[in-house]
């Protein structure tokens, strides 16, 4: 039987205009410490995107994503905060801010394997 680990999650959101706090969930974010796994998993739905606002700069935004991915991964390609531990890296992508592109809070679960968890929520919050 395989043990369950605690992990936790932020809902990567498309915020155009910000002072209008209407968004559209594009990825998830999933930090498991204890499988030492940060990872992210995002779909660009320019349809949906063009519908929700019109005029989205679909290049920059899948640049945004991009980055929060090497981020993730910790590649050098990702910067200064890329080379943070992976903890300090998931608290940095998490962290409330007023751009473009935003995090929801941070929940938690419990899952045996984070890739799963991580595949299953992007299906019930992104797609």
């Amino acid at each position: 039987m395989q043990e369950n680990h605690l992990f936790e999650y932020a809902v990567v959101r498309v915020v155009p205009r910000v002072e209008r706090e209407e968004f559209l969930n594009t990825g998830v974010i999933l930090y498991c410490a204890r499988q030492r796994f940060l990872q992210t998993m995002y779909t660009l739905d320019e349809k949906r995107l063009t519908v929700f606002c019109d005029g989205i700069d679909m290049t920059e935004l899948a640049a945004h994503l991009r980055a929060f991915e090497l981020v993730c991964m910790g590649s050098e390609a990702g910067g200064p905060i890329a080379r943070l531990d992976m903890a300090s890296r998931f608290r940095w992508l998490t962290a409330t801010r007023s751009t473009v592109l935003q995090s929801s809070k941070v929940h938690s679960g419990f899952c045996e394997d984070p890739y799963t968890a991580l595949t299953r929520l992007h299906a019930l919050l992104v797609l």
